[in-house]
């Protein structure tokens, strides 16, 4: 299933990883290992931020994605689910509607 993770870096220890030379090779070992579709870095709250769209199996793949962003970053990570438009097409809405909208149109 596809999943849309932000993850939000706090100025430290960031900052400080910037300034010893140390932050592209961790950046580039955790995106080695996640294996992103993609990947963006961004701006969330005023804080450096990555928005990345995964494909995964199982919910059990969750802290792998999350642990090295929390150990090496001290990271905030939010994560939902995502439908591409033909997972979306395959909802039903209509039968959906019919069968909890209370309102019925004729």
């Amino acid at each position: 299933m596809k999943m849309l993770v932000n993850v939000t870096f706090p100025i430290e220890p960031f900052n400080a990883m910037v300034k010893n030379g140390t932050v592209g090779h961790i950046l580039g070992r955790i995106i080695d290992d996640i294996k992103p579709e993609t990947i963006h870095f961004t701006e969330q709250d005023g804080c450096r931020a990555a928005v990345m769209v995964l494909e995964i199996a199982n919910a059990s793949d969750i802290p792998s994605i999350a642990e090295p962003w929390f150990l090496n970053f001290k990271a905030i990570c939010e994560f939902r689910i995502a439908m591409t438009p033909e997972d979306f097409m395959k909802s039903d809405l209509s039968k959906l509607a019919e069968k909890w909208s209370e309102v019925q149109m004729n």
